[in-house]
C-alpha cells in the first residue's frame, strides 16, 4: 500500500472513531448541513494558499480541505446513503470515462493534441451522459446554484459556447461590454427614475459580459477578482497607515488629497 493510501485510510479509520458513541461529543453532533459552512471555508482557504503561493500552507489547508470530504462521507455511510469508497469510485470512473483519449487507445480512440480538443471532447462526454440519464437534462442543467455568481456564470457561457453559440473574438466580447457600459451611463444619468430592478438588470448584464470576457481571455473571474481584492486592501491600508503616521484622519481629507496619496502608494 502506498504512503498516500495508507494515510488515507487511517484518516477515514480517525474519523469514525470520533463518530464513535464513545468518540467526540462535537463530532458527533455534526449534519451534512451544518458542516456547510466549514466545506465552504476550507475551499477559500485553499484559493488562498494557491493565490499566494504558499505551498506549506497550502499542504495544510489541502488536508483540511480532505477532512470535510470524509467527515461528510462518513455522516452518509452512516446513515446508509454511500460510503467514501463510493465517492473515489465514482471520481475515478467518470476520469476514465471523459479521458478515452487517454485510457480508450487501446479501443481505438485517437489521442488528442490540444487542451481545447480536450474541452471540446469533455462537452461532447458530457452532453452524452445528460442524454442518457433517466432524469431529462438541458445543455444548462446541472450547474451548481451556490457556486459563486462571475464563477457560475463563465460556466454557463462555457456550455453555450460548446455548441458554437458564442462570440468568435474575445474583442467582440469588448463591444457588448462597451454596449453594457453605455445603457448603464443612462441610467446612471437619472437614477431615481430608474427602479432597483433596472438598475440589478443593467449591472448583472455587463457583470456577465465581463465574466463570458474572462472566459475568452482564459482568465478565471473568481481568482482575478480575489487578486484584484488583495490588492487594493493592501495598498489603501499603506495609505491609511501613512496619513495615521502625519497625524491625520482620512475623514477630514478632501478627495484630491486622498487620491494623490492613492497614486503615490501605486507607483512605488
Amino acid at each position: 500500500m502506498s504512503d498516500a493510501a495508507s494515510e488515507f485510510v487511517r484518516l477515514v479509520d480517525i474519523m469514525a472513531r470520533l463518530r464513535a458513541p464513545d468518540g467526540c461529543p462535537w463530532d458527533r453532533e455534526q449534519t451534512i448541513d451544518t458542516l456547510k459552512k466549514y466545506v465552504l471555508e476550507e475551499t477559500y482557504e485553499v484559493l488562498e494558499a494557491i493565490d499566494h503561493h504558499d505551498h506549506q500552507a497550502l499542504r495544510e489547508e489541502l488536508g483540511d480541505f480532505l477532512l470535510q470530504a470524509v467527515f461528510l462521507a462518513r455522516l452518509e455511510e452512516e446513515a446508509g446513503h454511500f460510503s467514501i469508497a463510493d465517492s473515489i469510485r465514482a471520481i475515478a470512473d467518470k476520469l476514465i470515462r471523459r479521458h478515452p483519449h487517454v485510457f480508450g487507445r487501446d479501443a481505438g480512440e485517437a489521442a488528442l493534441d490540444t487542451a481545447d480538443q480536450v474541452r471540446t471532447r469533455w462537452e461532447e462526454i458530457k452532453s452524452t451522459e445528460r442524454g442518457s440519464a433517466k432524469k431529462a437534462q438541458t445543455l444548462l442543467s446541472g450547474l451548481p446554484v451556490a457556486l459563486p455568481a462571475l464563477l457560475r456564470a463563465q460556466h454557463i457561457s462555457a456550455r453555450a459556447a460548446s455548441v458554437g453559440f458564442d462570440w468568435l473574438r474575445a474583442a467582440d466580447v469588448v463591444d457588448k461590454m462597451r454596449e453594457e457600459v453605455e445603457e448603464i451611463a443612462e441610467v446612471v444619468e437619472v437614477p431615481e427614475a430608474v427602479s432597483t430592478e433596472r438598475l440589478e438588470e443593467e449591472m448583472g448584464d455587463l457583470l456577465f459580459a465581463v465574466a463570458n470576457l474572462s472566459r475568452k481571455l482564459g482568465v478565471e473571474p473568481e481568482t482575478a477578482l480575489r487578486k484584484a481584492n488583495d490588492k487594493f486592501t493592501k495598498r489603501f491600508t499603506t495609505m491609511e497607515k501613512r496619513i495615521e503616521a502625519r497625524e491625520r484622519k482620512m475623514t477630514e481629507m478632501s478627495l484630491d488629497e486622498l487620491e494623490a496619496e492613492w497614486q503615490r502608494v501605486k507607483q512605488e
